[in-house]
């Protein structure tokens, strides 16, 4: 029956960890623009060079 008692105490450490990570990344602003990274790799931002054809002329 003890050792019940420690699994309690130990998940609601974890939950309390998990709670303040959480809180933590929310107030740095790790989720304040979660779409961009995805747009990003739809732009193409390179320019279009043509690579350059018989360097010996």
């Amino acid at each position: 029956m003890e050792v019940i008692f420690i699994l309690i105490l130990i998940s609601l450490i974890f939950v309390g960890l998990l709670a303040a990570a959480l809180y933590w990344s929310i107030n740095s602003g790790q989720f304040d623009d979660i779409e961009a990274e995805g747009h990003q790799i739809l732009m193409d931002d390179d320019k279009n060079v043509e690579p350059e054809k018989n360097k010996q002329q």
